[in-house]
């Protein structure tokens, strides 16, 4: 919550974008405990104007967080959005250079996240109408919902379009191309995990538990939500996100 933020790269407005990336950080983790012990000390931010956004994984400077963005100049939901995004893999200690991602339960951190940022842009224009980053600039709270209100109509689309629309019956249907690592539309999942958020705290705040084992996503999700839940009691966590994802899922 407090670790500097290093900008790198190319940004055309530096000082405004760090502006905004630290009212999306402050957003997300509002009430939230972040209660992992894998905390980076530092964040750094490139720009680059190619390329997906990431974690770059790497051995140098191991206390840093490293997040690469792609956003053009002053386009502030895309960069909300993304930076949610890979700050969503931080939270989740994925940033760290043992944390390659792994078939077959990436799929699931990757929802968990895409999650997190959806959820943060509801806060981010809450925040942003209030308390603009810019003065006079509380219009563009409107422009933030509206940005998020076609992400969540895109993950509506997903469900009808391509696979059944209940959560369940979705993981069922997709189940063996989503371990095998390929990509599928995660709409029903991000609509159902985002009820799950919306309820509280103390789910989000789960998120800070993931992937602190050896094996991290490499194992099967049954075993991967078994070792969440003790992971959940070893740092003092609600533990109340993966059953609530079980049911969500219909896990045996």
């Amino acid at each position: 919550m407090t670790a500097p933020i290093k900008l790198q790269g190319d940004w055309d407005y530096g000082d405004a974008a760090l502006r905004v990336l630290s009212r999306v950080r402050a957003v997300n983790f509002s009430k939230l405990r972040l209660l992992s012990d894998r905390q980076p000390a530092k964040l750094s931010i490139e720009n680059h104007h190619q390329g997906p956004p990431a974690i770059w994984l790497h051995r140098d400077q191991p206390e840093t967080a490293s997040i690469i963005l792609n956003v053009g100049p002053a386009d502030w939901c895309k960069l909300a959005y993304q930076f949610g995004h890979e700050l969503g893999h931080v939270l989740a200690n994925s940033w760290q250079f043992s944390a390659k991602p792994q078939p077959p339960t990436q799929w699931l951190e990757e929802a968990l996240v895409e999650t997190f940022s959806i959820r943060g842009l509801r806060l981010l224009a809450e925040s942003w109408e209030q308390s603009p980053p810019f003065a006079g600039d509380q219009a563009f709270a409107g422009a933030i919902r509206q940005y998020r209100a076609d992400l969540l109509q895109a993950s509506r689309s997903d469900g009808a379009a391509g696979s059944p629309d209940d959560a369940a019956s979705w993981f069922q249907a997709t189940r063996a191309q989503m371990e095998a690592g390929r990509s599928v539309p995660r709409g029903p999942a991000i609509l159902g995990i985002l009820a799950v958020y919306e309820a509280g705290p103390s789910c989000v705040e789960d998120l800070a538990a993931l992937n602190r084992w050896p094996e991290r996503t490499s194992l099967p999700i049954e075993a991967y939500v078994a070792r969440w839940k003790q992971s959940c009691a070893e740092i003092g966590a609600s533990g109340e996100l993966p059953p609530r994802l079980q049911q969500l899922l219909r896990l045996a």
